[in-house]
């Protein structure tokens, strides 16, 4: 293994972190027990087996770099590599704890707990269940050693064996140097001119994105640090159903039911859904097959207004099949929802100064995460134990007070919910919201 330079979005998520207000994904997966000694059984294969996965051996270290490829002698202290890990020890992150009689309420507790810098930044946590019948596993990666998909590679690679088919070879990555191909300087300058008016365009729609904002307080507090954590999983078929009566694509009919349960959310808590449209960052991975740097975050994104003060459910939908099919047309690389591409135009110690007022410009730019993470249908196990549901956790922008992540899996769609504990104390609420609106649709969509 060698080291490898982080890409500028991976900077980005490195740097916008502080130890108040960590920057990891996770995911919580509930396995069916076949013995009273699973759980710990689960602890020790996942450590025996974590030595072996490349990637869970990386660490993230700060380093000089050029500024720019086109002043190839100005260097700064400022980006970061990962690096490979000699004295790796799997069991300083994989952690058995007591029985638990919630996993979701076990699993807020510890996302609220930043991952460790110093030591490859991902953990996972095995929570038996009292019952003894099940057991979950929470995994924890930084957003700067993995994306959803990243993440799920590297968790899947920890379950038992599957028989699957030969991938290709990936191309070996190019040896990247301080000094720039002369045969490329004109396609650089190139690159270089249309990076600056992609990201000019960007910002201006950043802008406009910001004008007659009508969002909710319910959305937005002061960090505390604090988290809850919840789930809920609906009928597939359900879904299907709705998608098939009322048009659009599964993922519409999943985002309009997020704008639903807001609604019923507001106005069960008494804060009111009258005018209000909260701004929804919908994350669209541009990760190709077979691309030379897999682990590192390539996520674009479409902004949306979540038409949360339409009283009609199909009127939501509808709302939600337009914008979405508008932002398609546009494509992940224009939009103000393509802000994450920005990180690709500002230099290494620019990503280190600029870290935390990027932090604390999230809640001006969205409201609200709304991220799918797509899921293999094959079945898994560990240690024997099947794979029985799946929460995916998507990190909580700073100021804001809920993320919403989604997952269809075996039939299933699985909701998983992240707040701020102490701005939303009822987030079970919400849950439950979810799947009342699942059912208005449904009775909306078959007479």
């Amino acid at each position: 293994m060698t080291s490898d330079l982080l890409a500028p979005l991976d900077l980005a998520f490195w740097n916008i972190e502080s130890a108040e207000h960590p920057m990891h994904l996770g995911a919580l997966g509930i396995f069916a027990a076949n013995s009273p000694a699973a759980a710990p059984h689960a602890a020790d294969l996942l450590a025996a087996r974590a030595a072996g996965v490349p990637g869970l051996r990386m660490r993230i270290r700060d380093i000089w770099q050029p500024l720019d490829l086109r002043q190839p002698l100005a260097f700064a202290f400022g980006g970061a590599a990962r690096e490979p890990v000699a004295d790796f020890e799997p069991f300083d992150h994989i952690r058995l704890h007591a029985p638990v009689v919630d996993f979701h309420s076990a699993a807020g507790a510890i996302m609220q707990r930043p991952l460790e810098r110093e030591r490859p930044p991902w953990e996972a946590h095995v929570l038996p269940g009292v019952d003894g019948t099940s057991f979950a596993v929470l995994f924890k990666f930084h957003h700067a050693l993995a994306d959803g998909l990243r993440a799920l590679t590297l968790a899947a690679a920890l379950m038992d064996p599957i028989d699957m088919p030969t991938p290709r070879p990936r191309p070996e990555a190019p040896t990247r140097g301080f000094l720039p191909d002369v045969r490329k300087l004109p396609g650089l300058l190139r690159g270089t001119l249309s990076g600056v008016g992609q990201a000019l365009d960007i910002g201006a729609s950043v802008a406009r994105a910001t004008w007659g904002v009508r969002s909710s307080a319910a959305l937005v507090s002061e960090p505390t640090g604090t988290r809850r954590v919840a789930g809920v999983n609906v009928d597939l078929d359900d879904i299907h159903t709705i998608r098939k009566s009322a048009g659009g694509t599964v993922n519409d009919v999943l985002i309009a039911v997020v704008a639903g349960a807001l609604r019923r959310w507001l106005d069960e808590r008494g804060d009111g859904s009258e005018g209000v449209s909260p701004r929804a960052l919908i994350p669209v991975s541009r990760r190709r097959p077979r691309t030379a740097h897999p682990q590192g975050n390539r996520l674009s994104g479409y902004l949306m207004r979540l038409p949360v003060d339409d009283p009609d459910p199909l009127g939501r939908l509808d709302t939600v099949r337009t914008a979405m099919n508008r932002n398609k047309d546009l494509g992940p690389h224009r939009g103000a929802g393509a802000v994450a591409l920005l990180a690709d135009h500002v230099p290494a110690l620019g990503h280190r100064l600029g870290g935390p007022v990027v932090g604390q410009a999230a809640r001006l730019l969205f409201d609200i995460l709304v991220t799918s993470v797509p899921l293999p249908s094959l079945g898994m196990k560990l240690g024997g134990c099947p794979l029985t549901e799946v929460y995916p956790l998507a990190p909580l922008a700073r100021g804001q007070s809920l993320a919403v992540a989604v997952s269809t899996f075996r039939g299933r769609v699985h909701y998983g919910l992240v707040a701020d504990a102490e701005a939303v104390p009822d987030l079970d609420r919400f849950a439950k919201a979810l799947t009342a609106e699942v059912e208005e649709l449904i009775t909306a969509c078959v007479p």
